[in-house]
């Protein structure tokens, strides 16, 4: 099959230059990469014939040859024979990794980051409301003292660059299609051999040791909410940054209130005459203050009465949401003979009007409808 145009391959025109080619090869290098498209032979063949493509046509030499003579000019392994990963795709690479990476001393410097540490504390709900403090002991590496964290004996600078990366940090192997680059086994990452080691830490820069953090907890933090500590983390290797601290969050849940959000519910149980006569009932608000709520004759069960105002603070602003007050209507238990009395003398009378319990006498008269129509 005969091999198609390089610049109609990564779909540029023959006067591009070196940026546009690159940008083009990028764009299909990620579009056709065998790793997001696995068991497509199809796209394979795509990206290595990208490779080639960006392989010839960046080298000024070569695209020379090739405007010139076409794929001719690399007969018998003059121009493309060093495959589409050669050049072409560790470019790609070096760029992608200095954006992310951040360059040669920055990927030292980050191959040393200590590690993230994760802990959890937890706090009641008054607390989530209002905001706290918490101190929390942390085991972790701190920089060590003795050397200034260089790792080296009397913090001195005594440290050769790694002959194994050449002071990189990283060392990398081609295995077939693929660039694979690792952590120097040699330095660690550092890029540097410690000639002196410190004796208190080994060379590591770093010592073991518990440490109290303050952390503070924002008013209107919710369950799980997850708070980030800057370089709290371990130490890092050698001078290396230190990692960060993640605090996760528990509220203890609450014997009264119940949040849903910037919400606050509250169940208020009543006596079935409260419920009937209404009335006003004073209940707890989660600031610590109290609130009158007025229950109109014949509130059911399962009725709902807004307080504006009066629910959780939001974080990260002054505002507060609201509170429900719900109603639980109580049936009445262990009963005096008076007061059975008086129970029975009331259903007697709600017998007679037929109009005390609407719910119930309308559910029952459908019943019977339902039975009437069963024996027709």
């Amino acid at each position: 099959m005969a091999k198609r145009d390089y610049y109609e391959v990564l779909g540029v025109a023959r006067d591009a230059d070196e940026e546009a080619l690159k940008k083009a090869y990028r764009k299909l290098a990620m579009q056709f990469h065998p790793d997001r498209n696995q068991g497509n032979d199809d796209a394979e063949v795509k990206f290595k014939e990208a490779g080639e493509a960006y392989e010839v046509l960046k080298d000024a030499e070569k695209r020379a040859a090739y405007d010139r003579f076409g794929h001719a000019a690399f007969e018998g392994g003059g121009g493309g024979g060093q495959g589409p990963f050669s050049g072409g795709f560790e470019d790609i690479f070096e760029e992608m990794f200095g954006r992310f990476g951040g360059g040669g001393g920055r990927q030292r410097a980050a191959a040393g980051r200590g590690s993230d540490l994760r802990t959890q504390i937890e706090v009641t709900l008054e607390e989530a409301f209002g905001g706290t403090k918490k101190t929390i002991r942390v085991p972790s590496s701190v920089s060590c003292d003795a050397c200034k964290g260089s790792g080296a004996e009397g913090g001195t600078a005594s440290a050769s660059t790694c002959g194994t990366c050449q002071g990189q940090g990283k060392v990398r192997a081609q295995q077939g299609f693929f660039l694979i680059e690792r952590t120097c086994p040699t330095c660690n990452g550092t890029g540097r051999i410690i000639k002196n080691p410190c004796k208190v830490c080994q060379g590591a820069g770093r010592v073991h040791r518990d440490r109290n953090l303050s952390v503070t907890v924002p008013p209107g933090v919710e369950d799980g909410t997850r708070i980030r500590l800057a370089g709290e983390g371990e130490a890092g290797m050698r001078g290396a940054p230190s990692g960060d601290l993640y605090v996760d969050v528990a509220v203890k849940p609450h014997p009264i209130f119940h949040r849903e959000g910037a919400s606050i519910l509250v169940q208020v149980p009543l006596r079935m005459t409260q419920a009937a006569l209404g009335g006003h009932v004073e209940v707890p608000t989660v600031d610590g203050g109290r609130a009158k709520v007025t229950i109109p004759a014949g509130t059911r069960a399962g009725e709902q009465f807004r307080l504006r105002g009066k629910g959780f603070s939001v974080l990260r602003s002054a505002a507060r949401g609201d509170m429900f007050v719900q109603v639980a209507v109580e049936t009445p238990q262990n009963l005096t003979a008076k007061q059975r009395e008086l129970l029975e003398q009331f259903e007697a009378e709600a017998a007679k009007s037929g109009k005390s319990s609407p719910d119930s006498e309308g559910f029952f008269a459908k019943v019977k409808e339902f039975w009437d129509g069963l024996a027709r």
